[in-house]
């Protein structure tokens, strides 16, 4: 039994080409991938705001400057290894208090740009007076 070598050419012919309906579908699903993907990367990351951690130590926050951007979110976890402390930022109109062993949580979304001063308002020994912190949005 003889192969015809023109029907064998057309075989290969065939199964090279590429349904038309097939390569668009393909073509459609790979520039959406590369189109989308920043915007899904940005999505992910918008997601999860910053953590930032700040230690309420006698007579001290640290770190005793805090720089985020204006509309940025971010999460202020605090601790105090010490004794209980207290978080205020009136600006803003946040409040916590931090307790030994404990870990408080407050999440920020800065409206407005400037220096904001934060300080400690629950009496925590001599010195508690100076007990303060800047938040700089920018």
């Amino acid at each position: 039994m003889r192969c015809d070598p023109q029907k064998a050419d057309r075989k290969r012919i065939d199964r090279k080409r590429v349904d038309p309906k097939r390569r668009v579908m393909l073509f459609s699903a790979g520039a959406l991938a590369v189109v989308s993907a920043p915007v899904w990367h940005s999505l992910a990351r918008a997601a999860v705001p910053r953590v930032i951690d700040i230690v309420a130590k006698k007579f001290v926050f640290v770190p005793e400057e805090i720089r985020v951007k204006q509309g940025e979110t971010v999460t202020l976890r605090f601790t105090a290894p010490e004794v209980p402390m207290g978080f205020n930022l009136a600006d803003f109109g946040l409040r916590t208090n931090i307790v030994p062993g404990q870990v408080a949580s407050l999440e920020l979304t800065p409206t407005k740009a400037g220096s904001f001063t934060f300080l400690c308002d629950v009496f925590c020994g001599s010195g508690h007076e100076d007990m303060s912190g800047t938040l700089i949005v920018s």
